[in-house]
């Protein structure tokens, strides 16, 4: 047990948690919606600091961030738990795991081990991942300020829930984060996920405030989020409120946990998809979870030639030089050195 930070007392030895938009309140011997964060005798504490449920060594491209160190690999590193609910959680074994069994499970990994294996790794950022790093963040905290020390990226691949007032706290030492917007309805966000959009818009426009590099995720889920309307309205708002050189990632959804009996997103569904980002003026739309299909590719936005050329996870062209284009020298938009 690790006590929390981002919470006050409330009367009755109860606490309000303020680490996320859900403001949870939480009476004595009670968790919040995460599963992590409990209350013992008026202290909030988390249950899964320095539990590693998960590190591996990824490609960046997996996150996936097309805009940050390409080729480069990545150290990524996940506690259980998560404070939404998704019925289509493609981790659901450990992002539900608190919700579903009262054990935490995992190894014993200190922030200065992690930042370690980071190094040793040969790895260039350290990924806070698969399940929601907010939910972790005093661990993913005190790895982030060690990895920065060691000349190492920090990324948040996140639900875009976290409170303004931690955000604010870790954004000096966060360089990236993949956000996903799920949808653009509010009733859809409550049903699939039970949390709410204007929660998720408002943390995005945060990203943009603080200056985080920030790229979008939005899973395309068919008879679900995949109606004209919500994707005009994703493109819009990444466009207006986030800027046309954020990159947006349409990706396929494949059936499981609650959601079984979905089919999976036929390709011209994200097709589709990669024309409406297109067509609202975003210059970086990419189709992911569908292997060489069209949409990989960074392309310059002045001449239209690829500038970094890519197959799944694996970097197959690198025409950058010095952060632009190598055929009509146009700046390309990211972090590449």
């Amino acid at each position: 047990m690790h006590e929390a930070r981002f919470w006050e007392k409330e009367q009755g030895n109860a606490v309000r948690c303020k680490l996320c938009r859900f403001y949870c309140h939480i009476a004595m011997g009670k968790r919040g919606l995460c599963g992590v964060r409990e209350n013992r005798d008026g202290i909030l504490y988390s249950r899964v600091y320095g539990r590693s449920v998960a590190s591996n060594v990824d490609p960046i491209e997996k996150k996936p961030l097309f805009h940050l160190l390409p080729g480069s690999l990545s150290y990524s590193v996940a506690t259980v738990g998560c404070n939404f609910s998704c019925r289509h959680c493609q981790n659901h074994q450990i992002a539900q795991w608190p919700r579903e069994k009262d054990s935490i499970p995992g190894e014993n990994l200190s922030p200065e081990e992690i930042v370690s294996q980071a190094v040793k790794a040969g790895c260039r950022s350290i990924a806070y991942t698969y399940t929601e790093p907010t939910i972790y963040f005093e661990y993913a905290y005190d790895t982030a300020v060690l990895a920065k020390e060691a000349g190492l990226k920090n990324i948040f691949v996140t639900n875009g829930y976290t409170s303004p007032e931690a955000l604010a706290a870790i954004a000096p030492y966060l360089d990236a984060a993949n956000v996903d917007l799920k949808g653009f309805s509010d009733e859809f966000y409550r049903q699939v996920t039970g949390a709410s959009l204007q929660g998720v818009l408002a943390t995005l426009k945060e990203y943009k405030r603080l200056g985080i590099w920030t790229e979008i995720t939005t899973l395309v889920i068919p008879q679900h989020n995949d109606d004209d309307e919500q994707l005009r309205g994703i493109a819009d708002f990444i466009a207006q409120e986030m800027g046309e050189a954020t990159p947006w990632h349409v990706t396929a959804f494949y059936p499981t946990y609650k959601m079984l009996d979905e089919p999976p997103t036929p390709v011209e569904a994200l097709a589709r998809a990669r024309k409406i980002g297109l067509d609202a003026g975003l210059q970086y739309v990419y189709t992911g979870n569908i292997p060489g299909a069209d949409g990989e590719n960074t392309l310059c936005p002045k001449c239209k030639k690829v500038v970094v050329g890519r197959h799944g996870f694996r970097l197959i062209d690198n025409n950058l030089s010095d952060n632009r284009c190598r055929f009509c020298m146009a700046p390309i938009d990211g972090i590449w050195q």
